[in-house]
């Protein structure tokens, strides 16, 4: 274990996440910020793309001061109770004096460490439009000559075998569209938007009869996939303007 080094404060690690993220610009599904008050001294920071049960107990077991996510435990509309799974995940916090911090959508949009701007730095894509709601989805200039090709760097970029609908199988790929995450609803934008391609995470049964009767191929990459990149990059960011230690800790999931 590396030796503990110099410590911010819970509320100057809040402050400088939400100078970067904006949070305030953004109608989401969940609060976003701290989502759960531990101690105020904060050396070691832990990030990761959901904070369920194995996160949180990865990065006590790391001696983490503060946890920071892309998806964090409360969301509108569910159910209020502290039972079962929720007990389980705030017990372990709560008891060890960890923080929870949680950004949603801001850490999507974020035009330069957010999930989207990564995968276009990914890809070497650059964005020159935004479509979808809120403006959460990019489109670029590609050169693929085919679908299989873009198929293939996909899946080794994102170290997981994407689900692929074609629109026209042989059409060349010289506009890229996409959004990380559960973005199936912007299908529709992204096809107005002049895209030969969506990429994203997940695939409804709607889009697939989009992509086949609209010509425009579709490719669902996988949700925690597309979402690894940005919460790593703000964490080193956090981290190198505080001062303190940060490590990514990745929960595999295949959804």
């Amino acid at each position: 274990m590396t030796p503990l080094g110099p410590a911010t404060t819970r509320s100057a690690l809040l402050a400088a996440a939400n100078s970067i993220l904006q949070p305030e610009r953004f109608k989401d599904y969940g609060p976003n910020g701290l989502q759960v008050e531990g101690r105020n001294d904060i050396r070691r920071l832990v990030t990761g793309v959901t904070a369920s049960l194995a996160l949180i107990e990865a990065a006590i077991e790391a001696k983490a001061d503060a946890i920071l996510v892309h998806h964090g435990l409360f969301w509108r509309g569910q159910d209020a109770c502290v039972t079962g799974w929720m007990k389980q995940r705030l017990q372990r916090l709560l008891t060890h004096d960890v923080s929870l911090f949680a950004y949603h959508l801001p850490l999507d949009a974020e035009p330069v460490w957010g999930n989207n701007a990564r995968i276009g730095q990914l890809f070497g894509w650059q964005c020159d439009a935004h479509f979808g709601d809120q403006q959460l989805g990019c489109i670029a200039d590609a050169n693929f000559s085919t679908l299989t090709e873009l198929a293939e760097r996909v899946k080794q970029t994102f170290r997981r075998t994407p689900v692929v609908v074609a629109g026209e199988p042989q059409r060349p790929i010289r506009r890229v569209a996409w959004c990380s995450g559960g973005a199936q609803s912007y299908f529709e934008d992204a096809i107005a938007a002049g895209a030969d391609v969506f990429l994203t995470g997940e695939l409804s049964e709607p889009q697939t009869h989009y992509a086949r009767e609209c010509g425009v191929a579709y490719v669902a990459a996988g949700h925690h996939a597309t979402e690894r990149y940005g919460v790593q990059a703000l964490g080193l960011v956090l981290a190198r303007e505080l001062g303190i230690q940060h490590e990514f800790i990745d929960i595999d999931n295949p959804a």
